[in-house]
């Protein structure tokens, strides 16, 4: 619940708060709290500014995840998938897209002007397995490169886990995230 309050709201409006009351005792000249606003709000104030001059929204699901979903998920999805989740269904700051690390490392970033964009998620069950659906708004990267990067992909997320690539038109490009060994099984298997 806290994951959806962005953070440079808070401070915005606190610290807004306090340089009101701040400039409120300056007028009526009580020293105490106009100290307050000037050395606590305004920093405040310009903080929330700054963050969310540089906030990244969260990618919204698609559809609300069912509680049979959120038991498989808790039951079969690796570490990664849930972190993938985490990451992007919360604000983040100082970054210019979602995974955009991940797709630097994929080669599907060559700049940042051509970089995929993450629009929605959805977790599914695709034959009794826990997947992971990543809907990307991919004008500059064709199908084909998406495709031609399924087993980096698979890898990079991996272990556990098949990738599957589709592309629905010139610029929509779904990536689903299969677990195909459930964590527990990862996490008592010899290495």
């Amino acid at each position: 619940m806290l994951s959806q309050i962005p953070l440079s709201l808070v401070l915005i409006n606190v610290g807004g708060l306090l340089a009101l009351i701040g400039f409120f005792a300056y007028a009526i000249d009580d020293a105490t709290f106009n100290l307050i606003g000037f050395f606590y709000g305004i920093p405040l104030f310009l903080g929330g500014l700054a963050l969310k001059s540089a906030e990244l929204e969260p990618v919204p699901f698609e559809q609300i995840t069912p509680a049979n979903l959120v038991k498989l998920r808790e039951a079969q999805a690796t570490p990664t998938l849930n972190q993938i989740r985490k990451d992007v269904t919360r604000f983040r700051y100082g970054q210019e897209a979602h995974l955009d690390v991940a797709l630097e490392k994929l080669g599907l970033a060559p700049t940042d002007e051509d970089r995929p964009i993450l629009k929605t998620l959805q977790e599914t069950e695709i034959g009794g397995a826990y997947a992971l659906i990543l809907k990307f708004y991919s004008p500059f990267m064709s199908f084909d490169v998406w495709e031609e990067k399924r087993g980096k992909i698979t890898k990079f997320f991996g272990p556990g886990i098949d990738a599957q690539i589709a592309g629905y038109d010139d610029e929509e490009i779904v990536v689903t995230l299969i677990v195909v060994e459930p964590a527990k099984e990862l996490a008592t298997s010899p290495a």
